[in-house]
């Protein structure tokens, strides 16, 4: 396995990374005051992501984006998970995966102005009685003439707030298999503006400016054409980006165990008690290095998950192992570092407790800690089952 970037793909990131630190970082304390980005902040962004080369970093070629392999794009996300989320999401690096299954109208109605950064989609999945157990999701479908009517709640819905429409997976039938019935699932883009479509906010203590909402569908009328990649398909359509999605949260949680690490070895290094520096001081150092050693473990998983999508290796067990042990591994470093900061990691003038809190939803919103042991036991043990 061979995970070096070469001369133009580290430059890249590298260039990547100066622009976070030069263009998102200063605006850090004033997003999670406000929780929200101010408009004027937002469009600076934009147009200073647009002129550095930065526009639809995860594209494909036949989509206008330079094709990067996975190595390159997963070091991107590395760097991309450094910053604010919600600054992030300012800059306009692609699409939702799923929107590539876009056709006919779609294409120039959803998928072509989300590439231009014109509009942007929420996925809408989770409600409040279906989290990790997906399958167990009420909204409903019903076709009455060449429409799906509508109705259901989902919640923890992020960016619902700011976008201009929905990825809906909703249940649309029933299916009679030889283990009995079997809800049918599909997805639908629904525009934000359909009468019935109501978002309301959350307050949530992470990731402030990328705010999770509950939206509200009471009747919405959809046609046919707003099927997306077809009737029953929906979980289908979704899977097929699953692993894109879990690697590329564990290589957030990297770049952002990184950014705390850097900010903890300044501290522990320079600040003194007892004549000498904290970091002199075991109960100190051997967090440092328990640190220095979880970060090293996620970011070679991280490489070796890349290089297996590049080369068609990955599966399911794998995808939930890095994206289990990175999730887990970023609220390690982030509480050793509140640890080694003492109180002044609880200050909010510190972003110490900023990374701390926003650490901690790493290990639940891209699927449960429990849910991808569980995924990884069964995985592991279906061979020995009768």
């Amino acid at each position: 396995m061979d995970f070096a970037l070469d001369f133009e793909q580290q430059a890249l990131v590298n260039s990547l990374e100066e622009f976070c630190r030069r263009e998102l970082y200063p605006h850090e304390a004033v997003v999670e005051e406000l929780r929200y980005v101010p408009d004027e902040i937002k469009q600076e962004i934009r147009r200073k992501s647009l002129e550095a080369g930065f526009d639809g970093m995860n594209l494909p070629e036949e989509w206008g984006g330079p094709g990067l392999d996975k190595q390159t794009k997963m070091q991107a996300e590395r760097v991309m998970g450094k910053p604010s989320t919600a600054l992030g999401q300012c800059m306009n690096r692609g699409v939702t995966g799923i929107l590539f299954k876009c056709r006919d109208e779609q294409i120039e109605e959803y998928l072509l102005p989300s590439i231009r950064g014109e509009r942007k989609n929420a996925f809408a999945l989770t409600e409040p009685g279906a989290g990790s157990d997906a399958r167990a999701i009420v909204t409903r479908a019903e076709r009455q003439g060449g429409e799906w009517v509508i109705n259901g709640v989902k919640q923890f819905i992020s960016g619902a707030d700011i976008a201009d429409f929905i990825i809906l997976i909703a249940v649309s039938g029933t299916d009679q298999t030889p283990k009995g019935p079997r809800k049918r699932f599909t997805a639908f883009l629904v525009d934000k503006t359909s009468p019935g479509l109501r978002v309301e906010p959350m307050k949530s203590i992470v990731t402030r400016g990328y705010n999770p909402t509950m939206v509200y569908f009471d009747n919405v009328r959809v046609p046919d054409s707003k099927i997306l990649g077809g009737e029953g398909e929906g979980f289908n359509t979704a899977n097929e980006w699953l692993y894109d999605g879990r690697v590329a949260l564990s290589a957030h949680c990297v770049g952002r165990a990184e950014r705390i690490f850097d900010m903890t070895k300044e501290w522990a290094g320079s600040r003194k008690a007892f004549g000498r520096t904290i970091g002199e001081f075991q109960g100190i150092g051997f967090k440092i290095a328990n640190m220095a050693i979880d970060i090293k473990l996620g970011d070679l998983m991280v490489k070796e998950a890349a290089w297996k999508m590049d080369n068609d290796l990955m599966n399911r067990t794998e995808a939930s192992m890095v994206n289990y042990y990175c999730s887990e591994m970023v609220f390690r470093v982030a509480d050793n570092a509140v640890q080694i900061f003492g109180g002044m990691g609880m200050m909010e003038d510190f972003p110490i407790q900023r990374f701390w809190r926003d650490a901690r939803i790493e290990r639940i919103w891209e699927g449960t800690s429990e849910i991808h042991q569980d995924v990884i036991a069964k995985d592991l043990l279906r061979p020995y089952r009768n």
